[in-house]
């Protein structure tokens, strides 16, 4: 169940997926959270650059790797404005993180892309648990669903521009 905290912390992963498309990037934020409510790590997506890697979930699972302990790491919880990739899904994975609260579905990004004539990605589109089926996972959270399928609106032409 998803409780005011996971609203708060899901409402800045939402915020830095703005903040990524203001910057000419692709709409999408996470956030990593520690057990005790603290705010670790945020990133966004920085793939205009070229580099299609740079997904903030990924960003996310290397800095963890790097400065939590493994217990530490399955006690955090991941707030991300997209459910992961499979490159994401299987990173978090393999770097032991904990639970994953996401606003928008990979199921709902494929049919609005789709709705809108957008080429599908080199990538096939699988949930989380399809990937690491052993992830506790939470989403999509509807009252984010307007709000995230607008950024991405505004990403391909479909939408208004601030």
């Amino acid at each position: 169940m998803v409780s005011e905290t996971d609203l708060r912390h899901l409402r800045r992963a939402v915020d830095l997926a703005a903040e990524a498309l203001d910057k000419g990037d692709e709409p999408f934020g996470s956030v990593l959270v520690g057990a005790d409510g603290t705010v670790l790590f945020e990133d966004h997506n920085h793939v205009a650059g070229g580099d299609s890697t740079q997904h903030p979930e990924f960003a996310i699972a290397r800095w963890a790797a790097q400065h939590l302990s493994p217990a530490d790491r399955a006690e955090a919880t991941v707030y991300t404005s997209g459910e992961h990739c499979p490159m994401c899904s299987a990173a978090h994975a393999w770097v032991g993180l904990g639970r994953i609260v996401y606003a928008a579905s990979s199921r709902q990004l494929g049919s609005w892309l789709a709705e809108w004539g957008v080429p599908a990605g080199p990538v096939r589109t699988l949930a989380i648990t399809e990937v690491a089926p052993g992830l506790r996972v939470e989403g999509p959270v509807d009252s984010f669903t307007e709000e995230v399928r607008a950024l991405h609106a505004r990403l391909h032409g479909r939408g208004p521009r601030p």
